[in-house]
Order: structure tokens, then sequence, then C-alpha cells
């Protein structure tokens, strides 16, 4: 990637500050954003394709709230990280980062499972009734598929945060 004129976010080396077996390289993309290989020794289940994603934020306490406010509903944790410049939104197996670092990410769009469209509408609703910005009330989203089932609200830095439930069997 370096050759190709990304700039050099990190060499090739180990990364014992994350884990024994941790190997990575970092570039960053034309937006500023680091993207990174890794390797780990030993192999994570799964059909991971997505080894970790880090969001830059402006502000790690009122972000935090904010997914403190949202991501129980959908089934997933708030846990702190290994820095006090982050922490993790988590699942049984997978995790993200929100990391306090400029610029902040802008234009991302996270879309959340829910197995059911109350969870949805409970989702929009805790969003809202927290102080955050409502992007798109709970509702049928026909032009995706039939029975896609979605509710909007914006992270504390403009960034989409959707609930979904996809009803194949249309109702």
């Amino acid at each position: 990637m370096t050759a190709a004129g990304h700039p050099d976010d990190g060499e090739p080396g180990p990364r014992p500050q994350y884990s024994s077996g941790y190997y990575g390289a970092f570039v960053r993309d034309p937006d500023g954003n680091s993207v990174e290989a890794v390797h780990h020794d030993e192999p994570r289940g799964g059909e991971n394709r997505l080894d970790h994603l880090w969001i830059r934020v402006r502000d790690l306490v009122e972000t935090r709230f904010f997914y403190e406010t949202v991501v129980p509903i959908v089934g997933l944790r708030v846990r702190d990280g290994a820095a006090a410049n982050r922490f993790h939104v988590a699942g049984s197996d997978r995790s993200f980062a929100l990391v306090r670092e400029s610029p902040a990410t802008e234009n991302v769009h996270l879309a959340f499972p829910a197995p059911d469209r109350a969870t949805v509408d409970a989702f929009h609703a805790a969003a809202v009734e927290a102080g955050f910005r409502d992007n798109g009330a709970p509702g049928e989203r026909p032009e995706y598929h039939v029975g896609y089932y979605g509710a909007y609200v914006l992270d504390p830095d403009g960034n989409n945060v959707e609930a979904v439930f996809h009803d194949r069997g249309g109702g």
C-alpha cells in the first residue's frame, strides 16, 4: 500500500499492546482514516472478515453516553478500552472501538440488527428521549426490501446509527 502512495501509519510489526500474537501494519486512506492489515497467531472462529473498526470521535464522554443509551437495546454492551482515549461496543464475539482522536470520522452509517419491530421502536425512542437527534422514525423502508423495518438517529458526531429488523416474511 505504501508503494502505491498511501501514507505509512505504522510499519509492519508485532503489537504486544493488543495481544501477544498480534502482528499488524497501518496505512492512511485518502480521507486520513487508518487502515490495517492484521495477523493473529491464534485463529479466530467464525466467518469474520472484519477484524476491527475504530471510529474517531470529538467527545468521548458524550459518545459513550449515546452508545450506552442505544446498544443494550440491540443486545450489545459498552466496555472500556485498553487506553483512556477509547471504549468498545461489543457483542459475543465482535467489537468496534470509539476513539477520541482528531479529526472525527464523518459520514459513517452503522446498522445494528434487531430481532423484531419492537426493538427498533425502543432503540429510536431511547435515543430521542435522551436528547439525540432523530434521523428517521421507525417504519417500513420498502425501497430496501419488503419487510425492511428501520429507525435512524444521529450520534454526537452526526453519524447515522440505525436499528433494523429484516422481516423477510413481509409482516
